[in-house]
């Protein structure tokens, strides 16, 4: 067992990977160190013997459990369900279907130790295939402590808040006992954008690091974000609590602009990509986006939309009127 506490819990939830779980744990395998745990969480697989396949092959990773929920919660549920059961110092994540470099959470370990922050975020590898591209964390300094509402803004480019991916990161405990960390549960979709904005807006510290060893593959036809189904509406409730969660903000003013921009980014995108939900759905799509625009005023969705592009811009027009003098 490692030791009490472990320095570092890994939670890696899991929902329908069977093909992918050799990998996965292959690559924790080269990982594993004594004072480390691996916590799988089985979110009730509906297609395959995900489940089977983590009792066989965790047997050679050292200090991991396989909990399995009685019934599918989604994704946030299953981290926050890992979260409960960790016990280690530091938290990090993992998706079942993504795999790591040899030596990487000893690097990620070290470089939270080494600033004594809040949080580490890093870069990571995407997979198309057999194609790796480096995706850089929207955050140039490197490797020194930053304040995380520094890097929030500004509103027309990316920053951290549009790079949410939870387990391109590690994060120290202290978090949770400020009631910051877990997700909202139930969120099928999109459930790291307010937890990405929480701990932008409340942690204390954080810093970025030049690490390329998470591998996360695109383009999975099993990947919720491949699949038009009702649960990709759920990017609306995520930034609707987004936007609620700021009301209490004392920037308020400046972020709502920043998270308003994010919010038709989004919607916008969804719209364009609409041929891959089913019919039923993408009607709702629809519903909903005129529903979220119509909650902004004029003035908030003018600012929102300058210079988004045209294609975006006329996306969002042919749902709501009166933006006629808004700037592609």
């Amino acid at each position: 067992m490692p030791q009490h506490p472990p320095k570092l819990s890994v939670i890696v939830p899991c929902f329908n990977i069977e093909a992918y779980v050799p990998e996965t744990v292959a690559s924790l395998v080269n990982n594993a160190d004594d004072a480390y745990e691996f916590l799988f969480v089985e979110d009730r697989s509906t297609k395959d013997r995900t489940y089977e396949a983590l009792l066989a092959l965790t047997k050679r990773l050292k200090n991991s459990r396989v909990i399995r929920h009685e019934q599918n919660g989604g994704l946030a549920t299953a981290r926050n369900t890992g979260i409960d059961a960790a016990e280690g110092r530091y938290l990090t994540f993992l998706d079942g279907d993504d795999w790591l470099a040899p030596g990487y959470l000893s690097a990620l370990v070290a470089h939270i130790e080494r600033h004594d922050v809040d949080f580490v975020r890093t870069d990571h590898v995407q997979v198309f295939g057999l194609e790796r591209q480096i995706h850089r964390a929207p955050e140039g300094r490197r490797h020194t402590p930053l304040d995380p509402r520094g890097s929030i803004l500004p509103v027309d480019a990316t920053t951290m808040v549009d790079y949410p991916y939870a387990w391109a990161g590690i994060y120290d405990r202290r978090l949770l006992d400020k009631g910051m960390l877990r997700f909202h549960d139930g969120l099928r979709t999109a459930e790291d954008r307010p937890w990405i904005w929480e701990l932008h807006r409340r942690a204390e510290s954080y810093a970025v690091a030049s690490l390329h060893g998470v591998f996360y593959r695109r383009g999975i036809s099993s990947s919720l974000t491949q699949i038009g189904d009702v649960r990709q509406l759920d990017f609306f409730r995520s930034f609707d609590l987004v936007l609620a969660e700021l009301q209490g903000d004392p920037e308020v003013g400046r972020l709502r602009k920043k998270a308003l921009r994010n919010y038709c980014v989004v919607i916008a995108h969804q719209l364009m990509d609409k041929a891959r939900f089913e019919r039923a759905v993408a009607g709702r799509l629809k519903q909903m986006a005129a529903e979220a625009l119509g909650r902004m005023s004029e003035e908030e969705l003018s600012d929102a939309l300058v210079g988004m592009g045209e294609e975006r811009v006329h996306e969002l027009r042919r749902l709501r009127g009166g933006m006629k003098d808004v700037a592609a």
